[in-house]
């Protein structure tokens, strides 16, 4: 799968750039760590994205937990992309992200 590209909604790169600074805010190289650790998830999920389980909320839908952070990686796989939906906290209401349109 790694001819597949990953390409980042809008409101899910919004996410992942709050939380990195929200990260680096409370002590400075976390908010790299955090964002080199999504970095690495989504090389994982380019690699074998049909290991990780299918999201409760949206069966189109697969989720990564990063190990480090309490954030996890939602998103689908299209014809030659792996699309990212939401880089959800943990605390977040389950499945908020639903509604994005997938094209945004």
């Amino acid at each position: 799968m790694t001819a597949r590209t990953p390409r980042f909604l809008a409101s899910a790169r919004a996410e992942a750039e709050t939380a990195a600074r929200w990260y680096e805010a409370r002590e400075a190289g976390l908010g790299g760590d955090f964002v080199a650790e999504l970095e690495r998830a989504v090389e994982q999920i380019l690699t074998t994205p049909d290991a990780w389980p299918i999201c409760q909320h949206d069966d189109r839908a697969r989720r990564f937990l990063l190990s480090r952070f309490p954030y996890a990686v939602v998103y689908l796989v299209q014809d030659d992309a792996l699309v990212v939906v939401a880089v959800a906290h943990g605390k977040r209401r389950p499945g908020y992200w639903r509604g994005r349109p997938h094209s945004e």
